[in-house]
């Protein structure tokens, strides 16, 4: 009977490990495909230019209500892209000019593109993940990493700035904890390089640059996004951009009021 027993135990934890194998290799399969889609576009097309073609905008995008409608910008990567409309009440326009898998610098060389002839009032900017992650892979060149994503940064405040619009830098959206197939391709320097990076944004809040804390509204209190929010690490849930929209519509009010 005990023979039996420790029989069965083995069988079920070969089986457990075999499952988890399979999730494992299906999850790391995803994100090899998904890369390499990245991969294959960034050659196509290196700075996502392509991707909002100038003079194409829909009409949904431009408003089809009054022709002064305040224009709202979401300028930035994935999580800018993925990010939802806050809810305007017909008092703006939310133009969305995100790009997944973008790096800083990437979306500092298709800002005037993308941006030129929207007249944006206000420029919401979430930006620098995808600098920061590739820590992970070369932790030797970390100075060099942190230090163009702050300058490149700064440059999107400044064009924007340039624009007439007011801008809101949104902090580094803060990762969650990677599952364990992840943690092949991460390293805890990334979030320590997010907090330092996000400390620069903080600084440059000041006349026409509004700072909306990221952190303050989805981590915990280890300072991660909280899970109830969470896609994936990287990537916020319809219930994140629920919270971060009901922290940014205030300062966008606000932005537009002073305006006036």
């Amino acid at each position: 009977m005990c023979e039996t027993r420790r029989l069965s135990i083995v069988l079920a934890a070969l089986i457990l490990c075999l499952a988890a194998s399979l999730l494992a290799n299906l999850w790391l399969i995803r994100w090899a495909r998904h890369y390499a889609r990245l991969a294959y576009s960034t050659r196509l097309d290196p700075i996502g230019r392509e991707r909002y073609p100038s003079g194409q905008e829909t009409a949904a995008e431009l408003g089809a209500g009054p022709a002064d409608l305040p224009r709202v910008v979401l300028f930035g990567d994935s999580r800018a892209q993925q990010w939802p409309a806050p809810e305007a009440n017909g008092a703006w326009v939310v133009i969305n000019r995100g790009i997944d898998g973008q790096s800083t610098l990437q979306a500092l060389e298709r800002f005037d593109a993308h941006i030129d002839g929207l007249e944006p009032a206000v420029v919401v900017v979430q930006l620098g993940v995808n600098d920061l992650v590739a820590l992970a892979l070369m932790p030797g060149d970390r100075e060099r990493i942190v230090a163009a994503c702050k300058e490149h940064l700064r440059q999107v405040v400044s064009r924007a700035r340039a624009q007439g619009a007011t801008v809101v830098v949104t902090t580094i959206i803060p990762p969650g904890r990677p599952p364990p197939a992840a943690r092949l391709f991460w390293s805890e320097a990334i979030p320590a390089a997010i907090a330092e990076v996000n400390a620069y944004l903080v600084g440059l809040a000041g006349d026409g640059v509004l700072v909306l804390d990221t952190a303050a509204v989805l981590a915990g209190a280890d300072g991660r996004v909280r899970p109830a929010y969470q896609a994936d690490h990287l990537h916020l849930n319809r219930a994140g951009y629920e919270a971060l929209n009901a922290a940014l519509i205030p300062v966008v009010r606000g932005a537009l009021r002073a305006q006036q």
